[in-house]
């Protein structure tokens, strides 16, 4: 057992593995808000559904800002900058959507005799209706690569490794 721990710890903290999670969390992150961001009416529709925020103007401001801040954030993950601080973000935005649509899911399978996984709807995150298992599955891996990203250092192939040079 302590082989096969001591295995996987190398295989986590390999260069490559870090280099791919930002790749993979950076694109999905930049395309999905890419298109929120080109469909903003879509997704303020969408961010209703949720009951979020009673605030018709907070609302807006979300839709308008979130997506952006996405893209952003995938750019940054992309291009190596400010790896950590971008996969932290994107964890204090991944958590909460899931959580809603999770939440939005179980009032739906409250409301209607289906299986909880044959449960689709257009969750918001810009790839149109999705079914919910899936979606909680999509979110819990992207979850563990920012979480990989945030507790691991590896600057292979990044503009820029630290924000702040260490002491």
């Amino acid at each position: 057992m302590k082989d096969r721990s001591a295995f996987t710890w190398r295989v986590l903290n390999h260069e490559w593995v870090g280099v791919m999670a930002r790749w993979i969390l950076g694109t999905v992150f930049f395309l999905m808000g890419l298109n929120k961001a080109l469909h903003p009416v879509d997704f303020l529709k969408i961010l209703r559904e949720y009951d979020f925020v009673s605030s018709h103007v907070l609302l807006n401001v979300i839709a308008a800002a979130l997506p952006w801040f996405e893209v952003v954030c995938g750019l940054l993950l992309l291009g190596g900058v400010a790896v950590r601080g971008s996969a932290l973000l994107l964890i204090g935005m991944l958590v909460p959507f899931s959580l809603a649509v999770l939440g939005r899911a179980i009032s739906i399978h409250a409301a209607n005799p289906i299986p909880f996984c044959a449960i689709r709807f257009d969750c918001g995150c810009g790839a149109g209706e999705v079914i919910v298992c899936h979606k909680l599955l999509e979110n819990t891996a992207l979850l563990l690569l920012a979480t990989l990203l945030l507790v691991r250092r590896s600057h292979r192939w990044c503009l820029l490794g630290d924000l702040v040079k260490p002491r």
